[in-house]
């Protein structure tokens, strides 16, 4: 089978079958997800960022600078500027790096098959910590149409099934609500209010701060969605 993080570790082009064991030093990586279908009847599953996600992970950002640019950290560069082929090529190597440590598991977010956006499990930390946070961003064109919901039950359901922790967090600006709403659908509840604390866009912002521990529901993130009619 073609490997394509060289020394990595086994890649699943498809979920691991049941029961296999998990990589010591960066388990849950490099590993697809199983696929669900939302209510609107799009599949989407995560599956590991590869370098052929290089054009459309430009264009996309590229086309939702209006949408991105007020939600995440500040850049020191023009946006075009962060998303040129040399920003991608460093983007990436971060990425394999710091999957390769074992600190992040970099997943691209796949409707119907195609590259839409990106989901990253970071700051990875096992023993009695035993926690990640999660971030996510989707192509603004399929907005509204449950793929955030999805890709996030799923990145959930990864971390604690097969990467192995006990706790995931996450923030959102409270001027973007619908970013909450994905994460309270996914079962994540409010834990504190961060004042200051991410430079975004050019100025210090508050978030709201939730997490989600394992075992807060004895079901996972896919099935709960599914029992409300959130997926199929």
């Amino acid at each position: 089978m073609l490997n394509l993080f060289g020394r990595a570790g086994r890649y699943y082009p498809n979920p691991p079958p049941p029961g296999a064991p998990r990589d010591e030093l960066h388990p849950g990586w490099p590993e697809s997800t199983p696929a669900t279908m939302t209510a609107g009847g799009y599949r989407v599953r995560l599956r590991p960022m590869v370098r052929k996600d290089a054009e459309p992970w430009q264009q996309m950002r590229l086309l939702d600078e209006p949408h991105l640019k007020p939600v995440e950290p500040t850049v020191p560069v023009s946006w075009e500027q962060a998303h040129d082929k040399g920003a991608w090529a460093r983007h990436f190597h971060f990425l394999r790096t710091s999957a390769r440590e074992g600190t992040v598991v970099p997943l691209a977010i796949e409707v119907d098959g195609d590259f839409c956006g990106q989901l990253t499990l970071g700051n990875i930390q096992h023993g009695a910590i035993s926690e990640c946070w999660i971030g996510y961003w989707v192509y603004s064109q399929l907005h509204g149409q449950g793929i955030a919901t999805a890709a996030c039950a799923l990145g959930v359901d990864h971390a604690f099934a097969r990467v192995g922790l006990h706790r995931v967090t996450a923030t959102y600006l409270p001027a973007n609500p619908a970013s909450g709403a994905v994460l309270e659908h996914c079962g994540f509840r409010q834990e504190g209010f961060l004042r200051g604390n991410l430079h975004i866009n050019g100025a210090w912002e508050d978030h709201v701060f939730m997490a989600i521990n394992r075992d807060d529901f004895a079901n996972t993130a896919v099935q709960r969605l599914r029992a409300v009619g959130r997926l199929q």
